[in-house]
């Protein structure tokens, strides 16, 4: 019986060999567009989920009020707080807590007893950990014990790529690395682990790993500080609780341990207020102040995985309304195998197993098409290429289902429409579409032609808006400057140290390669940590606001293209400026009570929590420090040559390459020992929009995909139509009709369906879009034109798409066309 179905299968598929290119070039296209947005999602998704116990890991946020209102929110917490939640709440079974010094501070770790130059690194992805951290994360050990290796003060542990820079093949166990950081700290460090590389789906990625120990003994009350102290909150902090904790009534427990722990917080109008984050859903849900690095974002993958549900619609919509509208074609087929004794049941089987067929070389060549793109998609998604994506078990078990479902859907209602024909009418010609049918073929291309111009207005609302960030007015010049961090090992004297900050500057100002030079505490694309509760002085003691408080040198305004709007900015020509003076920008104006720029000039304002105060030389307008998902948040800029962070260089545009060798050079004569490492300002702000970008480019790859998928089935459908009506051209044509009225004629339903789904779609679209662009603090219209344009491109492209068949059928001789039979 299979045997039979499938040489009529085959049959059939040679015979009308462009309805079968179609069908199955089009459920390839679809599967394997799919499967790779699931590819993105399912890695998106799969952040963390290779820890033991996942489910049952948190990371403790904390949300800082004044005066009842939100002011700060932050990755990081008070060291104490692990422990004090083991000891207060039962429910809490286990805590580590990090110190980042990767993200604060500039780290050199230099292997020093090799043989030849010492080996030495610049770390970035550093952490101090407490004991259990490792054993918490079900880190993969190669070497040493993940119970004790932590345990000891001054105990290191590295990643077998970092075990590999420093020590080649030797056993690293037992071998000592030495730690340098701009805080003057050097940690003699012996190696007693070697964990297995981290896999690249995690939002704490890290190459070293010291014992929190090491901390300890820095300085008298250094345990409390570093271990115990409800003090300075810049540790990250994870709790992991028992099975079946409700977490909603655990966090309600958390303000009476903040009246134990930090009583002063009491009746005084706000609180610090922690929050449990599921490890599982920090990559997508999490942008906090101070995150390990920058994580994903949950908007693209709901609005992907709907585009790759449309792409898997529109081809089997095609496969449905080709399959149905050829119904007068396998008309007197059927009629004729009825009549040789054949049931329904048999054809609707021979119909199913012909869909069965076709989705089946769908899947291989789905398959062909995945293995030839997937290097270009790894590339447009950002999915590191070691992610192997016939490594996924739910990809798998996707295209499985894909075939299946795609097998039966696509496949029932021709098979059910095409065993219903009568013999008797059949074979004497007398069998028409249903008008059911008609109707709902028109359906299925409205719900074609609607997706169609969603996806177009939702391509050109992400391009427009990430043009708009890209080149927005962010109030500073971000072009043609480079920046270098400052050095890890530095002059330990402070004057001497202030020295070398200066000798570094003039010798790249004397460079006619060079435009300006100046140093800071900050960088712009990157959050400012430090935030001082600040008043004006005349405002009552307590009523303070959150402000940025940073401090910059004599150019720094300059440099960074900044506007005065009012007063002045930094002057080396007032001596008094160094130790008094201020620039507020505008939104820190109205906070600290005044309205006119002027009338802060001269005014003194003061940082409770620093014991500082200032007067105001001048007013700089608002500026972007953070991407324009952000509002500008209001900064106090102090003058501080020797608050030098970062160094910031504008070169030349024409001299880039000559600029770099001369930074190069004085940085190795002014900072020797440290490695030389920079970043432009522009590609390290703009990386703020990496989600955006990559969703920019996988919504177009894929909007196009699915409007070309709909356009092949259009193609079809549009040949189809064409060829059944040429005894009607014919007769037209006898009767006077002309070229462009026929192209009209055999036209204007497709372009009837294409207004029907616009007025579909134009709704729809424009809330989702609208509900991405509220995620921007700073963001585009959404313009009533790109709606129009994107319903007349749908019409060109689906008058393109049937033009071919149109115009060949109104172009035929009459007598050619009433022959045809």
């Amino acid at each position: 019986m299979f045997k039979n179905y499938f040489k009529i299968t085959l049959r059939s598929l040679l015979k009308n060999r462009a309805y079968s290119f179609i069908n199955v070039s089009g459920l390839a296209i679809g599967m394997a567009g799919a499967l790779l947005i699931l590819h993105y999602v399912t890695f998106e998704l799969s952040y963390d989920n290779f820890q033991k116990g996942p489910e049952n890991i948190y990371r403790v946020s904390l949300n800082i009020f004044q005066n009842n209102e939100e002011v700060f929110n932050s990755a990081e917490n008070y060291p104490g707080v692990g422990p004090a939640m083991v000891q207060e709440f039962p429910e809490v079974e286990d805590w580590a807590h990090l110190y980042n010094m990767g993200y604060k501070n500039n780290v050199v770790i230099t292997y020093e007893e090799g043989q030849g130059q010492p080996i030495k690194f610049k770390q970035r992805k550093f952490l101090y950990a407490s004991p259990n951290f490792l054993s918490l994360f079900s880190t993969q050990m190669l070497l040493g014990d993940a119970e004790t290796a932590l345990v000891e003060p001054f105990s290191i542990v590295i990643s077998e790529s970092t075990a590999k820079k420093y020590f080649g093949n030797e056993d690293p166990m037992g071998k000592h690395l030495r730690l340098k950081d701009d805080d003057y700290n050097d940690e003699n460090c012996v190696v007693t682990g070697v964990y297995k590389d981290l896999p690249p789906n995690t939002h704490l990625k890290y190459d070293v790993l010291i014992s929190t120990a090491t901390l300890y003994g820095r300085f008298d009350g250094a345990i409390t500080r570093y271990k115990t102290g409800w003090g300075r909150k810049d540790f990250y902090t994870y709790i992991k609780v028992a099975d079946g904790t409700n977490i909603k009534a655990l966090e309600a427990k958390f303000p009476q341990m903040i009246d134990k722990y930090k009583p002063e917080l009491k009746g005084n109008g706000g609180a610090n207020m922690f929050a449990l984050q599921p490890l599982q859903r920090i990559h997508l849900d999490s942008h906090l102040g101070d995150e390990a690095e920058l994580n994903g974002s949950g908007e693209p993958i709901v609005y992907l995985s709907i585009i790759a549900v449309f792409i898997v619609l529109i081809a089997w919509v095609n496969y449905i309304n080709l399959a149905t509208s050829r119904s007068l074609d396998r008309a007197k087929e059927v009629g004729i195998r009825k009549v040789l004794g054949s049931l329904r049941s048999q054809l609707v089987r021979q119909f199913m197993f012909e869909s069965l067929v076709i989705n089946l070389l769908a899947v291989v060549l789905a398959i062909i098409i995945i293995a030839l793109v997937l290097p270009g998609f790894h590339s447009i998604s950002g999915i590191p290429r070691e992610v192997k994506i016939w490594e996924n078990d739910l990809l798998l078990w996707s295209l499985l289902a894909a075939f299946l479902i795609g097998s039966f859907v696509s496949g029932i209602y021709p098979a059910l429409v095409l065993s219903s024909f009568k013999p008797v009418s059949t074979l004497k010609g007398k069998f028409r579409n249903s008008g059911t049918g008609v109707v709902l073929r028109k359906a299925l291309v409205i719900f074609q032609f609607a997706a169609s111009t969603a996806l177009i207005i939702g391509t050109f609302t992400v391009y427009k808006q990430m043009q708009f960030v890209k080149n927005a007015e962010l109030g500073f010049e971000m072009d043609q400057i480079v920046v270098v961090e400052r050095p890890a090992i530095s002059n330990a004297d402070p004057e001497g140290r202030n020295q070398q900050i200066t000798n570094f500057g003039d010798g790249l100002r004397s460079n006619s390669n060079i435009k300006e030079v100046t140093s800071s505490g900050i960088v712009p694309g990157k959050k400012i940590r430090f935030k001082a509760d600040v008043r004006a002085y005349n405002q009552p003691v307590g009523q303070t606001y959150p402000l940025n408080y940073v401090g910059a040198d004599y150019e720094f305004i300059k440099t960074m293209g900044m506007h005065v709007i009012a007063g002045r900015d930094f002057s080396r020509d007032f001596p008094n400026d160094l130790d008094t003076a201020a620039l507020v920008t505008r939104s820190a104006l109205r906070q600290l009570g005044y309205e006119n720029p002027e009338d802060i000039i001269g005014q003194a304002i003061v940082a409770e929590n620093f014991g500082a105060t200032a007067i105001v030389i001048g007013v700089v307008e608002d500026y972007n420090h953070e991407s324009l998902r952000e509002k500008a948040i209001p900064s106090v800029f102090i003058l501080n040559p020797f608050w030098a962070e970062y160094f910031l260089i504008k070169v030349q545009e024409s001299n880039i390459s000559p600029a770099l060798s001369a930074i190069e050079s004085q940085w190795e004569s002014i900072f020797p020992g440290n490695p030389f490492e920079y970043f432009f300002l522009d590609e390290f702000f703009n990386q703020q929009y990496r989600s955006e970008d990559q969703f920019q480019s996988l919504f177009s790859v894929f909007a196009v995909l699915a409007i070309f998928i709909g356009c092949m089935g259009l193609f079809g459908l549009s040949a189809f139509t064409a060829m059944k009506r040429t005894k009607e051209v014919g007769v037209r044509k006898v009767l006077g009709a002309t070229v462009p009225g026929l192209f009209f004629l055999l036209s204007k339903e497709f372009i009837v369906l294409i207004l029907v789904s616009s007025v579909i779609a134009w709704p729809l679209i424009y809330l989702a879009m609208d509900g991405w662009l509220q995620g921007f603090e700073y963001h585009t219209d959404i313009n009533l034109l790109v709606f129009i344009l994107a319903t007349v491109l749908i019409i060109g492209i689906a008058l393109i798409t049937v033009s071919f068949q149109t115009i060949k059928s109104a172009r035929l001789n009459p007598v050619d066309s009433l022959r045809y039979e």
